[in-house]
């Protein structure tokens, strides 16, 4: 089963963030380093990044048959997706034991979800 290990990001976690010193600051970029390679030696590993700030974003959507483009993220957002890992492995425990080793589980929470089976659909 795959799960995404989702990592948001908020005014909350950007303040705490201000508040690490240099040092853990790299500390965290280090664990997630280590965490990708630990997720792909175990062979659970699918993806994983870090996104791009939110201000770089555009959404797109299409009405009339007009494709519309705009800047993101909206002003009333306050909170955004800041990274994911894409895991493959047996269970929801073993992907809620992965995502207890994510750095940032250590300063707020990450969320896990089971990705959408839609190979036994038919349409």
């Amino acid at each position: 089963m795959k799960y995404m290990i989702l990592i948001h990001s908020n005014p909350q976690s950007l303040a705490l963030w201000e508040t690490l010193t240099d040092e853990q600051q790299m500390d965290l970029g280090r664990g997630h380093m280590k965490l990708t390679e630990e997720l792909a030696e175990s062979g659970e590993l699918v993806v994983s990044e870090g996104l791009a700030d939110p201000a770089t974003a555009r959404w797109v959507s299409v009405r009339d048959g007009e494709k519309i483009v705009s800047d993101g993220p909206f002003a009333e957002v306050k909170e955004h997706l800041a990274g994911f890992y894409l895991i493959e492995c047996e269970s929801l425990e073993r992907a809620i034991e992965w995502a207890a080793k994510v750095p940032d589980a250590h300063l707020r929470e990450v969320e896990v979800r089971p990705i959408l089976d839609m190979s036994g659909w038919e349409f």
